[in-house]
């Protein structure tokens, strides 16, 4: 059975729609309640609206099944599917910018909530890679659709290295943000001491509810450290830092969200995690566009750098100047402009 996943009493939300914040200090009306940021960008309470994870804007939110689970999704546009998956911290919010730019541009464009976060199940088991991109490959087919354009952020993004390699039928062309193909990320962890070190959040994962019940203190107030730390000059705008804030805080998400990092490390030396490494040496036949921000202070540059390695198709590495571990938040322009570009040659 699915693990509770009631919001959390009386907190508003965020942001509700593309470009409806209004700056610092706004206050949005939305279906689901009213949002109020503070001038510190932090969200402030509003007596009887309970916060959702279901923000109101152009596109249209439904649940859909999937591989044993049940998935939300938000959805807008009409023609080729373009699967948007977050990564951590983050839920599918992360991709309002693209998901009016893809619809305007043509495509059916789709941000869904991975397994344990937002408003989709938290089960108690499932969360290794495997299962993981068995979930992104299942929309796809549960959305009636025979292929798509995945593009993953983050471990959004390895679980999109993932399925591109289990389910290569699937996936027309590949786009993965501040990720690394998962023989890369695996050798650097066991190498790679400042690739270890940028990823000392991961180690403190390892130790049992210690971590989740940091993550939901003071209204999630260490994920918002988090979000200003791996951010490069262009800092995230803080409805969106307080909508993230917010979401943690959904009961069970906190726990079912750093599984799949407890995995990681946990099956490092285990015949699971070894085997894995192994099956992950099949070369992907998507095209893939690999952008990376080069201030990424979470997944190093250069730990990023060669996955084309295991790509048998056409591939672009993309390095942004000056940007973090969010290319599509911080500068969601010119992502967006890179992402259409490469969907765009790789239609049929």
């Amino acid at each position: 059975m699915p693990l509770d996943q009631k919001p959390a009493s009386a907190q508003p939300s965020a942001d509700s729609g593309p470009d409806r914040t209004g700056g610092q200090g706004a206050v949005d009306e939305a279906a689901d309640g009213v949002t109020a940021v503070a001038d510190d960008g932090t969200a402030a309470s509003v007596p009887g609206h309970a916060w959702d994870v279901r923000q109101a804007g152009p596109w249209t939110h439904r649940d859909l099944a999937a591989n044993g689970a049940r998935f939300h999704i938000a959805e807008l546009g009409k023609g080729p599917l373009v699967l948007l998956v977050h990564g951590w911290p983050e839920y599918w919010w992360a991709w309002r910018h693209q998901l009016t730019a893809l619809a305007e541009a043509g495509y059916r464009a789709v941000a869904v909530d991975l397994r344990g976060v937002g408003g989709s199940d938290r089960t108690p088991r499932g969360y290794d890679p495997g299962n993981l991109a068995l979930d992104i490959t299942g929309v796809i087919r549960s959305l009636g659709e025979r292929r798509a354009h995945l593009v993953g952020h983050a471990s959004g993004g390895t679980l999109s290295w993932v399925a591109a390699v289990m389910r290569p039928s699937v996936i027309q062309s590949l786009t993965v943000v501040s990720a690394a193909h998962p023989r890369d990320l695996r050798r650097a962890l066991l190498t790679d001491r400042r690739q270890m070190a940028a990823f000392d959040h991961v180690l403190g994962f390892q130790r049992p509810w210690i971590p989740e019940r940091r993550l939901v203190a003071d209204d999630g107030e260490l994920v918002g450290r988090y979000l200003d730390a791996w951010t490069g000059r262009n800092q995230l705008d803080r409805a969106a830092v307080a909508a993230y804030r917010q979401a943690i805080q959904i009961p069970s998400t906190a726990h079912c969200s750093i599984e799949p990092y407890r995995w990681l490390l946990r099956s490092m030396a285990r015949p699971d995690g070894i085997q894995f490494a192994r099956r992950m040496k099949k070369p992907i036949t998507a095209p893939t566009l690999h952008v990376q921000g080069a201030a990424d202070p979470v997944l190093l540059s250069h730990t990023a750098l060669g996955g084309g390695e295991y790509v048998a198709a056409p591939y672009r590495w993309r390095l942004l100047p000056g940007i973090g571990h969010f290319p599509h938040e911080e500068a969601p322009e010119e992502f967006t402009s890179e992402l259409l570009d490469w969907i765009g040659r790789h239609k049929d």
